[in-house]
């Protein structure tokens, strides 16, 4: 399992009610199921990757998780999870309020824009830059948002969401090991990991 996924698990209580949005094939949802006991539901866009989510016996939704989400009640779940999808969001500050409103605790994750090998290829070529994390030319990403972690902070504050619990990691966007980076993490890190709060 992806590293950032593996931070993400060990947040997680045992027999906690999960809500994976954007949950892929259910690999996260499965490794809580069988270690931790949760019970978990994913809503995941695409056909065949929620299809084998499903082939698996875990509890996924094929559709769209601005339409999906709106179908649950306040506090329906003790943790809402987010993981690699913000940058694709048309509307983040409506998702991470929704988030909220059906969980207890939200949790999100995203690649570091400001990662210093980004910042010297803008530099050094003056192109908009692609790593392993964001592996797109401008014209084909399906990425519509560029997120540092710093700014993620921000919007944060400005939002009245409170943060729990973050983590800097660095690590390869598939890759099952990283590690945490706790010097100049904006600078350092490749992804960031987020645990947000209900505000008041």
């Amino acid at each position: 399992m992806r590293f950032d996924l593996q931070v993400i698990a060990s947040w997680i209580e045992p027999g906690s009610r999960v809500l994976d949005l954007g949950c892929r094939t259910g690999s996260l949802l499965a490794h809580l199921a069988e270690q931790k006991a949760t019970l978990g539901t994913g809503i995941e866009i695409d056909e065949e990757a929620a299809g084998r989510a499903i082939a698996k016996g875990l509890s996924v939704i094929h559709g769209d998780i601005y339409e999906e989400i709106e179908d649950y009640p306040d506090n329906a779940f003790d943790y809402v999870i987010l993981s690699q999808a913000l940058m694709q969001v048309l509307d983040p500050e409506t998702l991470i309020r929704e988030m909220l409103r059906v969980g207890k605790l939200g949790i999100v994750s995203f690649p570091n824009f400001t990662h210093y090998r980004n910042r010297l290829q803008m530099l050094f070529t003056g192109r908009a830059p692609m790593s392993k994390e964001l592996p797109y030319e401008w014209y084909n990403t399906p990425n519509i948002r560029v997120i540092p972690i710093i700014d993620f902070r921000r919007f944060c504050k400005h939002l009245g969401v409170p943060i729990v619990k973050e983590v800097a990691i660095s690590t390869h966007h598939h890759d099952e090991q990283g590690k945490v980076i706790t010097f100049l993490p904006n600078l350092f890190a490749t992804f960031g990991i987020f645990m947000l709060g209900q505000g008041k």
